[in-house]
């Protein structure tokens, strides 16, 4: 099958089928953390926010493919992740309830189930707790540690709140998106450059990690920004969205070979997946040639060098096949750029023959 894929939604859809077939864990009814499943470590940390991914690429899947397995294995996975975690989908860490709230809000635009619909207005309650004074504002990372503001709790929660109120048109949500995200721009963002840096006071000192720099930290400050854009048409968000993306291009596109960098395993596996999902939302608003051309050079290398040609495992270098065991959260950035590829491709195709 690989060798005969022409084109990008083929790619993504043998890569997704892929995915199921290595992950899929038929005992506890969501997806493995690793593959093979037995290269896990006995009592290592769940990770709720990976299966929030899991349920977004599926959603990827089919919007391009518009075919319902998709949706069964979403329904199936979100009722034992909500059974694994305790009959709920409430947890400790605001981030990772505002994944699933992201990715079960797709699901309920795509089927109009008021079940996703209740489920994303539970987590959003919740998360709306973590909004406090300290740092001057913001969302806490996580309910046990309420002081430690940072970038990926509350630019995903600024998408959350800004597409809550294209969907409901509560002016409420839309406050929210701006209030959250402005904390963020003036708190995090390097105003110079665009830069997004990580979090500030994690060790309690009042200071910004500027040293931890990663590259999801860029693609939900885009994404924030350009969710208020379409909410309210002011062009400095769109502005703002574009200056962190060329931030983020100067950063992390190595300048000779145009690649992503090699993030690593465990939650970094899924960092430049992440980018890619909201640099490809960027170029779904306007021209971007340049990161077109960055994510097809990546898309290329990834399908030719980077991913096994029988099994579809990919590593957290889309420049080298994986040698060993292969994470949930690793496979999951692969996927994300295939599905991202299969759908600007689309688009683009579309634009050129309507031109």
């Amino acid at each position: 099958m690989r060798g005969g894929a022409e084109r990008w939604p083929e790619r993504a859809e043998w890569l997704q089928e892929r995915l199921y077939a290595n992950y899929r864990d038929e005992r506890s009814g969501i997806l493995a953390q690793w593959h093979p499943a037995e290269a896990a470590v006995p009592g290592e940390n769940f990770y709720y926010w990976w299966q929030a991914h899991v349920i977004d690429v599926w959603m990827d899947g089919y919007e391009r493919s518009q075919d319902r397995k998709y949706l069964d294995r979403i329904h199936s996975l979100a009722q034992n992740l909500h059974r694994i975690n305790g009959d709920t989908f409430l947890h400790n860490y605001y981030d990772d309830m505002e994944w699933l709230a992201l990715a079960l809000l797709r699901v309920y635009d795509a089927t109009g189930d008021a079940l996703y619909r209740e489920r994303v207005s539970t987590l959003w309650t919740d998360i709306r707790t973590a909004w406090n004074s300290h740092m001057g504002g913001g969302m806490a990372w996580k309910k046990d540690q309420l002081d430690y503001k940072n970038t990926p709790a509350n630019a995903p929660a600024a998408i959350l709140a800004a597409r809550l109120h294209r969907r409901f048109g509560d002016p409420e949500d839309l406050a929210w998106a701006r209030r959250i995200y402005a904390w963020n721009r003036e708190h995090l963002v390097d105003p110079q450059t665009g830069f997004v840096w990580d979090g500030i006071n994690r060790l309690g000192d009042g200071q910004i990690d500027k040293d931890w720099t990663f590259t999801y930290c860029q693609g939900v400050m885009i994404g924030a920004g350009l969710e208020l854009y379409t909410c309210t048409e002011e062009a400095r968000y769109l502005a703002e969205a574009r200056q962190t993306a060329t931030a983020a291009r100067a950063r992390y596109v190595h300048p000779q070979t145009g690649m992503l960098p090699d993030e690593g395993i465990d939650d970094t596996g899924l960092f430049k997946g992440i980018l890619v999902r909201y640099v490809t939302r960027m170029l779904q608003t306007e021209e971007a040639s340049e990161w077109r051309q960055i994510l097809l050079r990546n898309g290329e290398t990834l399908w030719s060098s980077g991913l096994d040609p029988e099994t579809g495992i990919v590593g957290p270098s889309w420049e080298k096949r994986p040698a060993g065991p292969v994470q949930l959260s690793v496979q999951l950035s692969g996927i994300m750029l295939l599905e991202a590829l299969a759908c600007i491709t689309t688009h683009h195709e579309k634009d050129t023959s309507q031109g």
